[in-house]
């Protein structure tokens, strides 16, 4: 079982610049972290994950680091990030910090010096090349679209940007850049953080020459994650790296390893590694992309026996050798009770259902801000209303194209990163009770019927079954430790599964859809002896767990009690 304080966590993930504003300029900052601690405290998070706060430009919402020692001036300033850390910790709330270390702002100084020029001390801290046939070094794509390569005039070669031509990638193969690293992490935990989510750590090694990639379908450029993702000397950097800074601290890590399956996780993750506790799976993300491995945009019904598949492989494959960081949501992705539930309808009923089914599984749950009040995607009219970077490209690259004006703000509703970073909604007052001056972003329109205010006020809320659910974790073992098992596999609307600890078992039963299903009561199980322990709907005198009529996206979770092994 190997118990980890981690492993019996919750964690709530925050976007620092739609959290809360404190002063008025419309940007979220850590004074506005502080003033909402008793709400997080009240919700029974254990660990806040903080999205980037270093200082930065801000090209790409803090991804872009111009100073890793130093907080953006938008937010604050060292001394509240002090006063932050210590009232987390004063409210037994642990701090894990969101951290680059795949690139820089191109504003970080040691940027400005390798551009200066070919000879620069600095230079090979970044990966400069020169064109070839009077373009770029090599095909690769970058992940907000174009090539990887931007053309410094200034010199006259490439730099390489796996992300934003704002955002350099880092040279791992110089031992001086990997040696600051190291040093800038130690000097974070010695400030006492407890914990690091290392953002694109799978992609801090690339192929080695730099070579093209293959070129399917004839297409001009392609993507290249073969190229520059999970590749073997990345294990080998974390192994260095926790060998020389992190052993020596009792902290959490996520790694951000997407393209990843359980088995190729457990590289990561694997009991003895000595690398990361967790990473983040990706392939749910992907289930309603039209093509496998595919661009996001294009979306396709997703099947919930494919999700089935996904989870379970997950949790059976990871089982007493690695651990797993489940979600359903965070600042990338769509809301999850858009996505995956149903926002128009059955918006209460689904979240919660959605919560449930994380909070459930083996692993440790991630909240992101807003999901434990059941907030929904945004469906602005106009692009100029949207702020993200790779949504802001997609449009111009998609209009170029000549695709319709209609059909591109559709894909764009569905898919767009902004969609988790509208402010958070936390009362009935203008722009959400975020801020007292124009929002960076516009609130969603629906914050006078979804806020925390209210959510907090009703017994009965989303919010209010958060917090039952994080209280079931930590009054029962066999919720954080107990192995799954999948039932039903093939049936397209439940989502039923067991969770064994000892001779403890748990039923966890979720109906994904409006439709009402019959569940029937497994051959294994002696009627009569289960307990619920949480339903998203009040239980009826006549329900009959052997023969169960499901409503909407209900969700129940069953303890049965000294099962024969």
């Amino acid at each position: 079982m190997n118990p980890k304080w981690w492993k019996e966590s919750v964690a709530y993930q925050i976007y620092p610049i739609s959290f809360k504003d404190s002063n008025g300029d419309g940007i979220g900052d850590l004074r506005g972290i502080i003033s909402k601690l008793d709400y997080l405290q009240d919700l029974g998070v254990d660990v806040i994950w903080v999205c980037p706060i270093y200082k930065s430009p801000n090209h790409d919402n803090g991804y872009d680091i111009s100073d890793y020692c130093d907080i953006m001036k938008e937010f604050g300033t060292m001394a509240d990030f002090d006063v932050m850390l210590r009232e987390m910790h004063a409210r037994g709330m642990k701090l894990m910090m969101d951290l680059v270390l795949n690139h820089t702002s191109h504003q970080h100084p040691w940027f400005i010096e390798s551009r200066s020029s070919k000879d620069n001390p600095k230079r090979d801290y970044y990966i400069w090349r020169k064109g070839k046939n009077g373009g770029p070094p090599n095909n690769w794509e970058s992940y907000f679209s174009g090539s990887v390569w931007e053309l410094d005039p200034q010199t006259d070669e490439y730099y390489l940007h796996l992300y934003s031509k704002y955002q350099p990638d880092l040279n791992w193969e110089n031992q001086v850049v990997i040696d600051k690293l190291h040093e800038m992490v130690e000097w974070w935990l010695k400030k006492g953080v407890d914990g690091f989510r290392f953002d694109a750590i799978a992609h801090i090694i690339k192929a080695e020459g730099y070579p093209d990639a293959a070129n399917p379908g004839g297409t001009a450029t392609v993507r290249a994650y073969e190229m520059f993702s999970n590749l073997e000397d990345v294990h080998t950097m974390l192994q260095n790296l926790h060998d020389k800074v992190l052993y020596f601290y009792d902290i959490m890590t996520v790694g951000e390893t997407s393209g990843l399956g359980p088995e190729q996780a457990l590289d990561y993750v694997g009991d003895g590694r000595r690398e990361l506790n967790m990473t983040f799976m990706f392939e749910h993300m992907n289930l309603d992309c039209a093509a496998p491995g595919g661009g996001k945009w294009d979306t396709v019904p997703w099947k919930l026996t494919d999700l089935k598949k996904i989870m379970s492989n997950w949790q059976t494959v990871l089982h007493n050798r690695g651990w797993n960081a489940n979600y359903l949501c965070n600042h990338d992705q769509p809301r999850s009770v858009s996505r995956f539930g149903n926002d128009l309808f059955y918006r209460v009923p689904s979240a919660k259902m959605l919560a449930t089914f994380i909070h459930m599984l083996e692993g440790t749950p991630y909240i992101y801000q807003g999901e434990e009040i059941g907030m929904t995607n945004v469906a602005f009219e106009l692009i100029d209303d949207y702020r993200d970077v790779e949504t802001l490209n997609y449009y111009e690259e998609k209009r170029n194209q000549g695709m319709p004006e209609a059909q591109i703000m559709s894909n764009i509703h569905k898919k767009s990163r902004d969609n988790a970073r509208t402010p958070m909604q936390w009362d009935d007052s203008e722009d959400g009770g975020f801020t007292t001056g124009v929002p960076w972003i516009r609130v969603n329109s629906n914050f006078r019927e979804i806020n925390a205010a209210a959510a907090v006020k009703d017994p009965d809320s989303i919010y209010h079954y958060y917090k039952k659910l994080i209280q079931l974790r930590k009054k029962h073992p066999v919720i954080v430790y107990g192995e799954y098992a999948l039932l039903l596999e093939e049936h397209e609307e439940i989502y039923a599964f067991t969770r064994t600890l000892e001779d403890q078992r748990l039923l966890i039963i979720l109906n994904f859809y409006e439709h009402e299903p019959v569940f029937e009561l497994p051959a294994e199980f002696a009627a009569g002896k289960q307990e619920l322990l949480i339903s998203n709907y009040a239980p009826s005198k006549e329900d009959d767990l052997t023969q169960l009529k499901l409503r909407p996206y209900e969700a129940r979770v069953y303890l049965e009690r000294q099962i024969q092994a």
